[in-house]
């Protein structure tokens, strides 16, 4: 028992937020912390009210059953089972009915082969009710006496943990030397009991000789670092998958141990985990050569030669190992999704079609079949072609739906994730106060980028060519990593490691659908941006973030991780014109997963004819499918595209998968404008090419002409005053991922912001609900009902 006392605590706390791991993932666990010298793991109920209140219920049978055989199996791996409660929420100290609940539920633990408890009084309000404060002199009075009750109770067990309610710096008041909560604790805290601390805030960017020495002072003993270093629970956007770091070894002689409080998601703490164990046994080592001296890049460097192996193994979620044959089995109900690539048809999936005259939202099989006979009929070559030479990055080589160039690949199937890709992932989530060379770069660049787009603006002055070439070669450096990211969603979700995909990929979506946008939007600024020497364009002045810089380091003070949410997503974000509309970027990920690679980039001239193919495509779908009801090729695009196409083609962007054009967006900055342009050019040109006299014109044909006349009519000035542009949304029926489709038109309120946009409006069939319903969670509003051109029409809105 001496020798329990004197041991080094060094382990992992199971996350108290989040959705409990499975027993398979608990056994995985305590192999990997036995292999790499971890000999402590904390057990608690979930950090929830309703769990908190559970302290006072005994276990039920089976309930006990599962307890002893996570409590045997920690064990038999050679590790101590520390069980936490977290009794503050309602606990009355001064009850006696309250002590005896509580001696209860830690005795049936200790009955089931327990023997080291933590009591958990952190996150509590400091008021006491009437009759503790009668009965104790304070509130850190009132918990000691508590806790030196329940560690007598329990046989003064080798390791009993307490956590204060100020347990880092940043809590304690007035400060950590001066705090007469703490004083209390250091005092009057029976001394073999240890006291929990996270360090000078709840998560520490680095731990230091001096700050423990003064805490290990007021406590009269050392304490025991829970550490949130990896802890994710507070950021729905951030996992943290690097290295352990920012603790120099030599701090275990002021400690008692330390605890890391890993990522809710399993999956992602291999490196953490792997890279604590390395700190740890560097620690213990004797000799003092530079091979073990503990640094994070070498504990990084080996963690990923070993991670590689477990990720490209065929594991179920939850950690179910199967064979390849089996992998096609239903998944676990722990799934968040299904696994969608091994799904045999994409027309049992729901679909969601974003034009108003699209069909039904779940296409029949022959449609779909016959989309992919169509683009197999489309004789192109079935290997990517080499990147074309482009006067702009992001120009396309080929049209037609056929496999693409510009470096897009195939990715389909399942396949191994490389090692560079997992230190592309590894870089992009990295650590709470800092990102990985990967992150860093992109984010300077783009920072950069924006701060000098003014170089390849449409309207500025004469620039030289040698700060040209600089800005699109730092251009391509972002595309090219933006690419990247969107291949590493790819392998992601291609891979046979399905435990994996389910806890990674609705970071790796988040990451690649904000890439997607700022990949289009960098494509964009060349040559369509319109310079500060315009009324428009003032964006550029906005807040910046770059580098290793957080929102909440740029304000000059060290705050915690969530002052400022979203991580390298929510930096990319901010760096975009309309980056504080979140609505825009925050959403649940598909429930399928697809390995689909889309991307999305300005419209070219090459473009035309697929787009008119695509809209007649949906057009004929509506009339039933036949060819004849439209004689002239052209003219549902002309209609439909024409405009925007000719009159202001910097407002279109594209959406494309590894097949061709899948979809697009198009805007008009200013709807008085280009009403009036439209009608001294566009008009003219349509009657003739389409004129109404004569016997060749289709009578299909020439409604379409009389709507095309409709389509000019006038929107009210009340409307155009707040929202003066205006958009139009289409993709193929077939698209499953709807998220692309929200990166789209992402894209598109992009640049229409840049360039000085205040508000943009769409119109809708109000029989339309699915577009209505995506629009609306995208922050438009019902603007005009009855007063828009069409009768029928509604008009949505948003601010920019």
């Amino acid at each position: 028992m001496e020798e329990q006392k004197k041991q080094f605590i060094c382990g992992v706390v199971e996350g108290f937020y989040g959705r409990p791991w499975t027993m398979d993932q608990r056994k995985i666990l305590f192999q990997w912390m036995q292999s790499w010298g971890l000999n402590t793991y904390l057990y608690g109920p979930k950090d929830d009210l309703k769990h908190r209140l559970l302290w006072r219920e005994v276990y039920s049978h089976e309930e006990e059953g599962q307890l002893r055989t996570l409590i045997k199996e920690a064990q038999s791996k050679g590790q101590r089972f520390v069980y936490a409660l977290s009794p503050g929420q309602d606990i009355v100290f001064s009850s006696s009915c309250d002590l005896t609940l509580l001696k209860r539920k830690l005795r049936q633990v200790s009955d089931l082969g327990c023997q080291a408890f933590a009591i958990l009084f952190d996150d509590i309000d400091h008021s006491m009710c009437q009759a503790d404060s009668e009965a104790f002199s304070s509130f850190a009075h009132a918990q000691v006496t508590v806790t030196n009750d329940i560690y007598r109770f329990l046989g003064e067990p080798p390791v009993f943990l307490f956590c204060p309610t100020e347990y880092c710096g940043s809590l304690c008041s007035p400060s950590v030397s001066k705090s007469p909560y703490l004083q209390t604790i250091g005092e009057d805290l029976l001394p073999n009991i240890t006291v929990i601390w996270t360090g000078s805030k709840v998560i520490s960017r680095k731990l230091s000789v001096d700050c423990l020495a003064e805490v290990e002072s007021v406590l009269q003993r050392p304490p025991l670092i829970w550490d949130n270093l990896h802890a994710n629970d507070y950021d729905s956007r951030r996992l943290f998958l690097g290295p352990f770091k920012g603790r120099e070894p030599q701090l275990r002689s002021h400690l008692r141990g330390l605890l890391l409080n890993p990522n809710c998601e399993f999956e992602a703490n291999y490196i953490p985990l792997h890279s604590l164990g390395s700190w740890y046994r560097a620690g213990k080592e004797e000799r003092k050569d530079e091979e073990c001296e503990y640094c994070p890049d070498r504990a990084l460097s080996a963690a990923l030669h070993d991670w590689m192996e477990e990720l490209n193994q065929p594991l179920q979620a939850g950690r179910q190992s199967t064979r390849p044959e089996q992998r096609s089995s239903a998944p676990t109900t722990r799934c968040k999704t299904p696994d969608r690539s091994d799904c045999p048809a994409v027309a049992k999936l729901p679909v969601f079609p974003l034009n108003s005259s699209s069909p039904p939202s779940s296409p029949v099989k022959g449609e779909t079949e016959g989309r992919e006979g169509e683009r197999k009929r489309s004789n192109q070559p079935s290997q990517p072609n080499p990147q074309t030479q482009g006067s702009r990055p992001g120009a396309p080589s080929v049209g037609g739906r056929g496999p693409k160039a510009q470096g897009w690949g195939l990715c389909g199937g399942k396949g191994l994730l490389s090692e560079s890709q997992v230190r592309l992932l590894v870089g992009l989530y990295y650590l709470p106060h800092e990102h990985g060379p990967s992150a860093q770069k992109l984010l300077q660049d783009l920072a950069w980028l924006k701060a000098n787009c003014y170089l390849v603006s449409a309207n500025g002055k004469k620039t030289a060519a040698q700060k040209i070439d600089e800005w699109r070669g730092r251009s391509s450096r972002v595309l090219s990593l933006c690419e990247d990211i969107a291949q590493l969603h790819c392998s992601v979700v291609g891979g046979a490691n399905r435990a994996v995909l389910y806890d990674l990929y609705p970071y790796v979506w988040d990451l690649r659908n904000t890439a997607l946008v700022a990949k289009a939007f960098i494509c964009w600024l060349d040559g369509r941006v319109l310079s500060d020497s315009s009324t428009m364009g003032t964006w550029r002045n906005c807040f910046h973030l770059c580098g290793k810089t957080t929102g909440a380091d740029l304000l000059g003070v060290e705050s915690e991780p969530w002052a400022f949410k979203g991580g390298v997503s929510g930096e990319v974000q901010m760096l975009l014109p309309i980056g504080s509309s979140n609505e825009l970027f925050t959403h649940p990920p598909p429930l399928f997963p697809t390995s689909r690679l889309y991307n999305v980039r300005p419209y070219h001239t090459k473009d035309k004819l697929e787009l008119y193919r695509m809209v007649r495509q949906l057009h004929l779908r509506t009339q039933g499918g036949q060819e004849s009801s439209v004689a002239h090729p052209d003219v549902v695009g002309d209609r439909c595209f024409g405009p925007c196409l000719a009159l202001c083609p910097e407002y279109c962007f594209i959406l494309e998968d590894e097949l061709g054009v899948c979809g697009c967006v198009l805007g008009i900055v200013d709807v008085r404008s280009f009403a009036k342009r439209c009608q001294a050019c566009w008009m003219p040109a349509m009657r003739d090419k389409y004129p109404l006299k004569g016997g060749n014109t289709h009578p299909n044909t020439q409604d379409l002409i009389k709507l095309m006349e409709e389509d000019q009519g006038e929107y009210p000035d009340s409307l155009l005053y707040h929202f003066p542009s205006q958009l139009r949304l289409d993709a193929l029926p077939e698209l499953v991922d709807v998220s692309v489709s929200r990166t789209l038109l992402t894209a598109l309120l992009t640049a229409l912001k840049a360039n000085g946009s205040q508000g943009v409006f769409c119109e809708v069939q109000p029989t339309d609900r699915q577009r209505l319903e995506f629009l609306t969670k995208l922050g438009f509003l019902e603007i005009l009902r009855g007063e828009a051109r069409s009768r029928e029409g509604v008009v949505l809105g948003r601010l920019l």
